[in-house]
């Protein structure tokens, strides 16, 4: 095993649409799903795609630990919610399963040091096949299905910021936290307003660069 080089936005792998995987069971594959997985760990992501260590196939590692479900602790693997264990994904295919989206904070490893505010379908059922040939099918919602979405798109050379409404709310992760974390000055601080006040982002709140574990910013 071995790990891998990522690329970073602006390389021409992350714009091409990746091709099929033949042979699911080939050796060539097992061996770059081996170093996929040993890559990502190393990031500590929580999902990588081929396409992101140059291998332009159809081809995705992700999971969902338990702190990131939204299942609640008594969620177990196989709610649509719940954690998800690790997960090899082969020549997948994403349907909605209705119209619901919602927002969250992504990351990603091949943009380094960002975070930004995406629109996600908030359930979906996904299929494909393992390292094996056998099929896979779930239902996913929350956080699982977005870690899913976000990989997958970039089978489709698509990255995060492309499925943004406002690029206006991508920034820089250290300066999320910075803003979170300052204490208010006194003399600058704005008087607070009665009525619901808008979400702010919160350090846990981006999730793992779909690499990291999503993380604080967890990538992927």
């Amino acid at each position: 095993m071995a790990i891998l080089k990522i690329a970073r936005m602006g390389h021409p792998v992350l714009r091409r649409v990746a091709e099929p995987v033949a042979d699911p069971s080939a050796p060539q594959v097992a061996r770059l799903v081996a170093d996929m997985l040993e890559t990502m760990v190393d990031a500590e992501g929580v999902g990588l795609a081929a396409p992101q260590v140059h291998a332009p196939l159809r081809i995705v590692t992700f999971l969902v630990p338990r702190s990131r479900a939204g299942g609640g602790p008594d969620s177990v693997p196989g709610d649509a919610d719940g954690p998800v264990p690790l997960t090899i994904l082969i020549n997948p295919e994403i349907e909605p399963l209705d119209d619901a989206m919602e927002e969250g904070w992504e990351a990603c490893l091949s943009v380094p040091g960002l975070t930004g505010l995406v629109p996600r379908h908030r359930r979906i059922r996904y299929r494909g096949v393992d390292p094996r040939g056998e099929a896979i099918e779930r239902v996913a919602e929350g956080f699982h299905a977005r870690v899913v979405q976000h990989e997958c798109d970039h089978l489709d050379g698509i990255l995060y910021p492309q499925r943004m409404a406002d690029l206006g709310r991508l920034a820089f992760v250290d300066e999320i936290r910075r803003t979170v974390t300052r204490p208010p000055d006194p003399q600058t601080a704005e008087p607070q307003t009665a009525g619901p006040q808008p979400a702010q982002p919160t350090p846990t709140q981006p999730p793992p660069a779909a690499g990291h574990t999503d993380a604080p910013t967890e990538a992927t």
